[in-house]
């Protein structure tokens, strides 16, 4: 690990230091009482199991420092989420007990243990593996008319010029210039911090778009002079095309008023999906960076987490001009996963039926926003993340979108981990995007 490394780690830690567990906060407003510990996990190192494996979950019970020596915890475990279901009552002795279960097809299982104190309490905790996840398929094809579709919508955004505004704000670093940009899209403008080396000559500077996940927020200024310190071009956007710099207040009200609902908003057709305009900024937003005089013309990375990571792959798939993407626990991963009995990821934008079926009309349309299938047409390499108890973005989603990318791919597996991007997962990105940019130096515009 280099010095640049550690230092990072040695950041990401101590900010994590300071985040209280609930069971911290428990034990410091005098309910150490009942301070249970439960854990579950994979018996078997990484959580990586084959159909048809016994797939082994320890599930360990301890008051304080000590193994309870008796007591009953509730189990079951479903397929990532979703039936079949198995459960029942396991006797923990001193602290521990098993439970297995298998699976004959590619996936995941979950495995969620609960404990009810003799206080009346009850805890939870979760276990995750997977099994052959390499193998996990996209649950539906890519449309015949996917490229036709969005070919049309960029063709329309081309016809708006960017018109690029750019106001001076004060940099927080030193040796850096700070922007606001507002741009030109359809519908709502790019919204952004852009922040890029002070003194940075022509074509010498790679390029790195931050995206956002799900809420409504102010583009974050500091991440962009985070990078640009690193002598990036950066632009961070916020995901609505929102003024910057407002009031908290401004963005919660936005959140519960007009962007409440975005998330399901479909509409009657593919071209009435709210996220067409996200989508379409990404392009629009890497029309301004590739733009750039200081552009060193080879290198463009797209980050994003979560939302963002969904954002992440679908720049890659909708613009070639994208390098290289990190897609962080990436959501709206295999909208149609309902189709072939798996659990889809976030926002699960397709409702059921009457009939206990995924409505069809909306089905059809979801395929044409799914990461997978933008995933399928990227040629730029990409990273992922992944948590094995996520149950917001479930692995098995995150897993049928990296399988569907064709382009050199790596994947950091997060066994103990919900919908979050844990110190490791932060490290093992920014590596990755640093071999990326060491992997590009050389190469000629």
């Amino acid at each position: 690990m280099n010095v640049s490394t550690a230092g990072f780690l040695f950041r990401v830690l101590a900010l994590c230091a300071i985040v209280l567990t609930s069971r911290d906060i428990q034990a410091q407003t005098g309910q150490a009482a009942t301070n249970y510990s439960l854990t579950v996990t994979a018996e078997r190192d990484g959580a990586i199991y084959g159909q048809g494996d016994s797939v082994v979950f320890v599930i360990q019970l301890a008051r304080g420092q000590q193994p309870v020596e008796e007591a009953t915890v509730d189990w079951t475990i479903s397929k990532d989420g979703v039936p079949p279901v198995s459960q029942g009552k396991l006797a923990v002795i001193d602290g521990r007990g098993v439970v297995a279960s298998t699976l004959t097809e590619p996936g995941f299982l979950l495995c969620r243990a609960t404990f009810q104190t003799p206080g009346g309490s009850s805890i939870s905790a979760l276990g995750g593996a997977g099994v052959d996840p390499l193998q996990i398929k996209p649950s539906l094809p890519v449309p015949d008319d996917f490229d036709a579709f969005w070919q049309e919508q960029k063709r329309k955004l081309a016809e708006v010029p960017v018109n690029p505004r750019l106001t001076l704000v004060r940099a927080p670093r030193d040796g850096i210039e700070s922007f606001d940009l507002q741009a030109d899209c359809l519908g709502a403008p790019v919204s952004g911090y852009f922040s890029r080396p002070a003194k940075a000559k022509a074509a010498s500077s790679p390029a790195i778009l931050t995206v956002h996940g799900a809420g409504v927020r102010s583009s974050d200024l500091n991440t962009t002079a985070s990078y640009a310190t690193e002598g990036f071009l950066a632009l961070d956007i916020n995901a609505h095309g929102l003024p910057n710099g407002k009031p908290v207040a401004f963005y919660a009200d936005m959140a519960k008023g007009d962007l409440s609902d975005y998330r399901g908003r479909v509409g009657e057709s593919r071209e009435t999906v709210y996220f067409l305009g996200m989508f379409l900024r990404l392009v629009r937003a890497i029309d301004f960076l590739t733009a750039q005089p200081e552009w060193d013309g080879r290198t463009l990375v797209v980050r994003g987490s979560s939302q963002g990571g969904a954002q992440a792959i679908v720049a890659a798939g909708l613009d070639s001009r994208v390098t290289f993407f990190a897609a962080l626990v990436p959501a709206m991963c295999d909208h149609t996963g309902t189709v072939v009995g798996r659990v889809c990821g976030w926002p699960k934008i397709v409702p059921a039926g009457p009939d206990g079926n995924p409505d069809p009309r909306i089905l059809e349309i979801a395929r044409y926003y799914d990461a997978v299938n933008f995933a399928a047409r990227a040629k730029a390499p990409g990273y992922f993340t992944v948590g094995f108890i996520d149950t917001t973005c479930p692995p098995s989603s995150v897993y049928s979108a990296y399988n569907a990318l064709k382009a050199p791919k790596d994947i950091f597996n997060d066994p103990p981990s919900r919908h979050e991007n844990t110190p490791r997962s932060l490290v093992a990105v920014r590596e990755a995007i640093q071999r990326h940019l060491r992997e590009q130096k050389g190469k000629q515009p």
